[in-house]
């Protein structure tokens, strides 16, 4: 073999092995964001609960309960951070 074909040799062999050995990450994704909407299911189904109200039975006007408003708004919220963890790294 040539001196040119070893160090292509050794290059590939180096290459492969630090692939092998990389860090693995993987991005939380879809299964992170589907837990967190849940959470945030479950959490404004028990603040309407709390109201008095069913949650997805109320539309928003004028004579909406101040606390209906408060767990929309919440909810909201929640979603919106929901966003944060569909795009977390773990390991």
């Amino acid at each position: 073999m040539s001196p040119g074909g070893n160090a292509r040799l050794l290059l590939v062999l180096v290459v492969g092995i630090l692939v092998v050995l990389a860090p693995k990450q993987a991005d939380a994704g879809p299964l992170a964001y589907g837990i967190c909407q849940a959470g945030c299911a479950a959490v404004v189904v028990a603040c309407y609960a709390g109201a008095g109200a069913v949650f997805g039975t109320v539309t928003a006007g004028v004579g909406t309960p101040a606390a209906i408003v408060a767990c929309n708004s919440a909810f909201g919220t929640c979603q919106a951070a929901c966003i944060a963890a569909g795009f977390a790294p773990t390991p």
